[in-house]
């Protein structure tokens, strides 16, 4: 059995506490998603299941398990991972923010940090030890909204670190491990492939995609881990060398089941969860109709459209399963200069039940009066 070791963090408890004391609209959308539940620890969920099927993998049997808390440094979440200053995810547009210096985490990539800085870790680095360590849990990123994306969702991330002088680590030993992680959830027959791809903390590196239905479908991110990376968090890359590799959770159930949305791995309705087992194709309880709405407006051009989606998740909660850009045009002519011009499709529709336009204009009115207060908006 393995044990988790969680890591008390009195920075976390006491933004937590100013957290509590905000009523902006920010912190309210941050409050809501941290009382979310943890999918990746709750009996009976396939995010769960998931997690149990890796952990039984021969190779992770010594790895220890870290829980690390979810308001981090943001210096330390992209600094020490070598996410160059330029980088997206750094950007307010892209992250929950708590203050200049504090974030919720975005990657359980994070680990990596609060185990290799604990004492007896680094006395463990020092005596020349290999080390093992797996993460899981709620990240936390802006996103657009449709069936297969949330703003919540879960990661899990690995690591491994070992002397160069008892192991070589390249590409095919990290393989080898991936290959695993993929029979494990898709079973033995899986069918299988690598491409190189470009991770800040890793290098060389590598996706894996899987075989579903006749098309390729991209289920993680790995690599050997950058020497700088390693000697940045007191890990000398002369003496050891590593492998790590990191992905979402969501979208391993969701190809296991062939779940149509996202959004039913949270469902409380007995129908949905019954049906919510691995290697199981999920069959629709019913296709309950949408009810679309159109929303055209003129806004200043640092508008920020994951921004403008986190207001309509506020608003509309889970009842909205899809926003697309319908329109973006400029005329400096028509709306004056600076400004842009945005047409968004809203779609309503509920997974458990038949919607009312009567229940959906209320909420679509309140999206109207929302666009033009916070984002001082001409609705057209």
């Amino acid at each position: 059995m393995h044990e988790e070791i969680i890591v008390d963090s009195k920075e976390e408890k006491a933004l937590l506490a100013e957290l509590e004391k905000r009523t902006d609209a920010e912190a309210a959308r941050m409050k809501r998603f941290l009382a979310m539940p943890d999918l990746s620890r709750q009996e009976g969920n396939p995010i769960k299941e998931l997690v149990k099927k890796i952990l039984t993998i021969s190779d992770f049997k010594d790895f220890d398990i870290i829980k690390s808390p979810e308001v981090v440094p943001a210096r330390e979440s992209f600094d020490l991972f070598n996410f160059p200053p330029d980088h997206p995810a750094r950007s307010k547009s892209d992250t929950y923010y708590l203050n200049n210096d504090y974030i919720l985490r975005t990657h359980t990539t994070i680990m990596w940090y609060y185990y290799l800085t604990r004492p007896e870790v680094e006395e463990r680095v020092k005596r020349g030890e290999a080390l093992g360590l797996l993460s899981y849990g709620k990240v936390y990123r802006k996103d657009e909204i449709d069936r297969n994306h949330m703003n919540v969702f879960h990661q899990m991330d690995g690591l491994y670190i070992c002397p160069r002088d008892e192991q070589k680590i390249g590409i095919e030993e990290l393989q080898a491990v991936l290959i695993k992680i993929a029979q494990a959830v898709f079973g033995p027959k899986i069918n299988y492939r690598f491409n190189k791809d470009t991770f800040p903390y890793t290098d060389p590196s590598l996706e894996m995609e899987i075989e579903v239905k006749g098309r390729w479908v991209e289920v993680l991110g790995s690599g050997i881990t950058h020497g700088k990376v390693l000697e940045t968090l007191g890990v000398d890359p002369k003496i050891f060398n590593s492998w790590a590799f990191g992905f979402g959770l969501e979208r391993l159930a969701i190809l296991s089941m062939n779940l149509p949305d996202i959004r039913l791995l949270w469902s409380e309705d007995e129908r949905v969860r019954r049906q919510l087992k691995l290697g199981q194709e999920f069959k629709e309880v019913s296709k309950f109709p949408p009810i679309t709405r159109d929303i055209s407006f003129v806004v200043d051009k640092n508008f920020a459209p994951n921004d403008y989606f986190d207001l309509i998740r506020d608003i509309g909660g889970d009842l909205v399963e899809e926003v697309s850009l319908l329109d973006k045009y400029e005329s400096a002519e028509k709306f004056g200069e600076g400004k842009v011009s945005y047409t968004y499709r809203i779609i309503y529709r509920s997974n458990e039940r038949t919607l009312q336009t009567e229940e959906i204009e209320p909420i679509q009115n309140k999206v109207i009066e929302e666009t033009k207060r916070q984002f001082q908006a001409d609705v057209r």
